[in-house]
């Protein structure tokens, strides 16, 4: 059993991305750091404990450059003091397509990422 995969068992690769970012719930918005990404979700670091809902639907946009910016629908999965994992719930056409070149440029592997690209359409089917 290879110990890669016995201890990560994660179906998107991340890759660590550093970036300044805003999360917002429509009422109140937060700055944060970008630690990492991946097709899926993130990993953001906030100045302090991160005090938002759990269960609230919250908004990410950060900047790749003065042209490209991602924007995508999250949703909390985990918190751990200053540092909360999202799970992407919903992400407009351009902002994956900028994501999946990100991570295509980042991985520097065309297998790992079309195997995450074959991982997201099969998490994003509807159940039967």
């Amino acid at each position: 059993m290879n110990s890669e995969t016995s201890t990560d068992k994660r179906k998107f690769q991340r890759i660590f991305y550093n970036a300044q970012a805003e999360l917002s719930n429509g009422e109140s918005t937060w700055k944060c750091q970008i630690r990492d990404l991946s097709l899926k979700g993130c990993l953001l670091n906030f100045c302090e404990a991160w005090q938002g809902e759990i269960d609230g639907l919250y908004t990410l946009s950060f900047d790749l450059s003065n042209d490209i910016s991602i924007t995508m629908s999250v949703l909390v999965s985990h918190v751990i003091g200053d540092n909360a994992g999202f799970k992407c719930e919903h992400i407009d056409i351009e902002s994956i397509t900028a994501l999946r070149r990100l991570v295509e440029l980042n991985l520097g592997n065309s297998e790992l990422l079309e195997r995450d690209l074959a991982s997201l359409a099969e998490y994003s089917k509807p159940d039967a």
